[in-house]
Formats: structure tokens, C-alpha cells, sequence
């Protein structure tokens, strides 16, 4: 099970890529067409043409790590196919990677304080 960090920025790629790329290919696809570099303490999920896969690269201090996993019997909720990216958090992260619908999932709203009399 992965659990990243709260503060991690998490990047999605909408675009299906190709799933033979290894670590160091999808890392150098980040940087060069998304923008985003995965050796510099950013997360970038990647998905497949069929939408049962997943592979996430992200540096973790000592080395690059790359996360796969197919879900059996059903697929991932993944935005829509666009260009570009999304910006994703942990808790959505870990809801897309449990097989559940993250789109549901929001920060709380947090009401400003009361000014102190």
C-alpha cells in the first residue's frame, strides 16, 4: 500500500501513455512535455490506454521510485482525456489507487477565525 504524504504535490497526466516506458522514460516524459519533474520531490501518475492500469515515479530522497498496479476486475476513475495535467492531492491519491471515485472527495472548508476581543 502506498501512502504518500500530505504535502506532496501530486501531478496527473490525462493522457494514456505508453505502458512499456520504464522509471527513467516516464520521468524524462514528465519533464519534457508536462512540465514536471519527478526528481525534484513531485509525484506525476501515469494512466494506460485501458484504464485498469496505473504507474506513479516520484523521487524519494535516495532514488526514483516508480509504483505500478493493475486493478483486477475493474478500472480506475480517471479524469477526462485532455492535454495537459491535473493537480491531485493524497487523500484523492489513495482513493484512486483503492479503485474509488476520488472525484468525490474534497478539502473541508475551514471558517476563519474570529477576531480576538
Amino acid at each position: 500500500m502506498l501512502t504518500p504524504p500530505a504535502n506532496l504535490m501530486i501531478y496527473v497526466a490525462t493522457q494514456p501513455v505508453d505502458f512499456r516506458k520504464g522509471a527513467e522514460g516516464l520521468a524524462l516524459l514528465a519533464k519534457e512535455t508536462l512540465g514536471h519533474d519527478p526528481m525534484k520531490g513531485v509525484a506525476v501518475v501515469f494512466r494506460a490506454k485501458r484504464a485498469d492500469r496505473v504507474k506513479i515515479v516520484v523521487w524519494d530522497g535516495s532514488g526514483l521510485v516508480m509504483y505500478w498496479k493493475r486493478l483486477e476486475g475493474s478500472g480506475f476513475k480517471w479524469p477526462p482525456i485532455v492535454a495537459g495535467v491535473m493537480r491531485m492531492n493524497a487523500a484523492q491519491l489513495s482513493a484512486l489507487l483503492a479503485g474509488m471515485d476520488w472525484t468525490r472527495m474534497h478539502a473541508p472548508r475551514i471558517p476563519q477565525p474570529k477576531a480576538l476581543a
